[in-house]
């Protein structure tokens, strides 16, 4: 593989895409996950072990929730990211293991810090709509590199796109860097996030867009 994602996701789009359990999801970007572009589940033998993240345990539950499923002590969520994308990006001695690839990760959550460059910016969950070219250009401009933006398209009689992923791309230096393929790399990364038949996809920058304050 070639870079990471860092997938930061919207907790009310998540629960608005699932009729789940779904109890008063935070209101602050949440991760999702830290995936290579390639590679799934890379070794199968490779459990995981919640004691060996004990120490993160709290900041995993405030940072990187399993947003569908309330109960906190379930840890389902952890185990599905860290066998399909953890045991990949395993072949980085800075993500060896699973104590450092969720420690690295909620350290790349914490430096991106997307909640406040978004209200920095003057982008606020609302009732009104935005357009993706403003989302867009304040993330560029804050982190100086293009993210992958991820929206729940419209619904039937709906004219506005609901946000629902924003993706940081790294290098395997863990420098960002812009999420666009570059020459010879291919941009086979599928989205991980499908409930039901909804699911994401990158967002139209000609629709409005929906940041939505509370599941409707």
């Amino acid at each position: 593989w070639k870079k990471l994602y860092l997938a930061h996701h919207w907790p009310v789009t998540v629960c608005k895409m699932s009729a789940n359990d779904c109890q008063d999801p935070p209101e602050y970007w949440t991760i999702h996950g830290l995936w290579p572009d390639k590679g799934e589940e890379c070794n199968r033998t490779w459990h995981f072990n919640v004691t060996e993240i004990k120490d993160l345990m709290s900041d995993m539950r405030h940072y990187w929730p399993d947003v569908l499923h309330s109960s906190p002590n379930r840890t389902q969520f952890w185990k599905h990211e860290w066998e399909k994308h953890g045991t990949c990006a395993a072949t980085l001695e800075v993500l060896n293991s699973q104590k450092k690839y969720f420690g690295k990760a909620l350290e790349l959550y914490q430096h991106i810090d997307l909640n406040s460059c978004l209200l920095k910016a003057g982008i606020k969950p609302s009732s009104s709509y935005y357009q993706m070219t403003t989302i867009k250009e304040a993330l560029t401009r804050f982190y100086g590199v293009t993210p992958k933006i991820q929206c729940l398209p419209p619904e039937k009689g709906e004219k506005a796109q609901t946000i629902g992923q924003i993706e940081f791309c790294f290098t395997k230096e863990l420098q960002l860097r812009n999420c666009t393929a570059l020459k010879g790399e291919s941009d086979t990364m599928q989205p991980d996030l499908k409930l039901g038949s909804e699911e994401l996809s990158v967002c139209s920058d000609t629709l409005p867009t929906y940041y939505p304050s509370k599941v409707q």
